[in-house]
């Protein structure tokens, strides 16, 4: 097959689906193609077994900083008006209650200065602060066989989407294919990638694309790609592989607990299945891996690549694991995936969300995970903490870790606006339209079903009692 195009889009997980959909339905592009190497769309970190199907919003991850949740806020609501206004059989997303966890009077105080005293509390106006009663009523499994004497609070939201991200993403595709400027090529692997006078020459196994610009959102594969074009020569990559547990029917909704400030990774939470709420998954853990794709020995050369076995690499590595909070969390998270041994050393992870749960509860979801490629920055010798892009002539190459997938259609936005200045300004983007197909749909306080109940999805007694709790003061 060959091909010329206006925009080739490299990359069919949600990042570039989402970018898909933006350009397709919105733009007046005259033609855009998205190619894949995988026989199937959302194949690897995007596919719902393999992250922790979360929407972020910035609300209850207690490592966000308040600039940060503003950030990720609106990102979080474009898509959860996506999924509102797409997915009225819930195939794709479920809204339940979800919480932040204090237990103790150190974490009850850091919880109450977060909601009253930094302003998360003006930010994010259907979140609410609920003791151990309203706790139970939602949650009953996370206050029985807790310490009656000790102290308890949680930040409380029916917003907790629950994201099957695979299905968003093949969503996002089927929308975009309903425009006659669009193609889709799965099975299809990127070779080479070569600058011309006006744009780009992309080689794969099925044949050449010509492009006037690309963008590629191909996971970890991103970075090395762009290093192979002279980009982003001051950045490494490591990556991290995460694992869950599983164990039946013990969550209505999400609870984290509270998130170690200084640490890149999610804190431990548990959540009910999107498509299953009797499974409820504990995790995720966070175990460096040097591949650049779960299970694949395949990719390791390829991570040696993004590595770059150069001092300023290794000296970064060093100085990254010498830290005293984040080597023995690193140490920590290997022992998780050994027989025996890990559910073990995990267990009291999950005992800090439901106190009742004993070894015999848990047992490890086999086949679950994926990698999300943490950004290191060779020139700092530190970890880069947000997503990575790097825009060069007529190219972006994005690389997305958490939360990439939760602000994905931001993420697209902006992309489209750089995309159309690659074009020369001969096209226009319509993104009053796409907000009201997107924004325009996420519920708000003032709407009642914001905080009456759940939309799209099927609500117990728990959940409905959880949505109430969430207009108490």
């Amino acid at each position: 097959m060959t091909g010329k195009y206006d925009l080739v889009i490299v990359g069919g997980g949600i990042s570039g689906a989402s970018l898909l959909y933006t350009t397709a339905k919105f733009t007046d592009i005259d033609s855009i193609a998205l190619i894949e190497k995988e026989s199937e769309l959302a194949a690897i970190n995007s596919h719902h077994t393999n992250n922790s199907q979360t929407l972020h919003f910035g609300d209850i991850e207690t490592n966000y900083t308040l600039e940060k949740a503003e950030e990720v806020k609106e990102g979080a609501e474009l898509l959860a008006g996506y999924l509102e206004n797409y997915d009225d059989d819930s195939e794709m997303h479920a809204r339940r209650s979800k919480m932040v966890l204090a237990v103790g009077e150190e974490e009850v105080a850091e919880l109450e200065e977060r909601y009253h005293d930094e302003g998360f509390g003006d930010l994010f106006p259907k979140l609410r602060p609920i003791g151990r009663e309203k706790i139970a009523e939602i949650e009953p499994k996370v206050v029985e066989g807790r310490d009656e004497d000790v102290e308890m609070l949680a930040l409380q939201t029916p917003d907790g989407y629950v994201v099957d991200y695979g299905e968003t993403t093949k969503s996002f595709v089927e929308e975009a294919k309903e425009e006659a400027t669009v193609d889709v090529y799965t099975g299809t692997e990127v070779t080479d990638i070569t600058p011309t006078l006006d744009g780009y020459t992309i080689e794969t196994d099925g044949g050449r694309f010509d492009c006037d610009a690309t963008v590629v959102a191909a996971g970890s594969h991103s970075l090395q790609i762009a290093q192979e074009l002279g980009y982003g020569e001051d950045k490494a990559l490591l990556p991290v592989a995460g694992s869950f547990f599983l164990a039946d029917d013990l969550l209505n909704g999400k609870v984290y607990t509270l998130q170690m400030k200084k640490l890149p990774f999610a804190a431990v939470h548990g959540d009910a299945d999107v498509h299953d709420s009797s499974v409820t998954r504990f995790g995720p853990t966070a175990k460096m891996v040097p591949t650049l794709e779960r299970g694949r020995i395949s990719t390791v050369g390829d991570f040696l690549d993004v590595f770059g076995l150069n001092a300023a690499s290794f000296l970064s590595y060093a100085n990254i694991l010498s830290d005293r909070i984040l080597l023995p969390y690193v140490l920590e998270n290997l022992l998780y995936d050994l027989p025996e041994v890990g559910p073990r050393q995990f267990l009291p992870d999950v005992q800090k969300v439901v106190p009742s749960v004993e070894l015999d509860d848990i047992e490890r979801a086999e086949g679950y995970g994926g990698v999300r490629p943490q950004i290191v920055d060779t020139s700092e010798k530190s970890l880069d903490m947000g997503e990575a892009k790097i825009v060069g002539d007529d190219v972006i190459f994005n690389i997305t870790p958490s939360p990439g997938a939760s602000t994905c259609l931001k993420n697209a936005m902006r992309d489209t606006h750089t995309v159309l200045e690659f074009l020369d300004g001969e096209y226009e983007f319509d993104e009053e339209a796409f907000r009201a197909e997107t924004i325009g749909n996420f519920p708000r306080v003032d709407d009642a079903s914001a905080v009456d109940g759940p939309s799209a999805s099927e609500t117990s007694d728990a959940e409905a009692a959880g949505d109430a709790a969430a207009t108490d003061d």
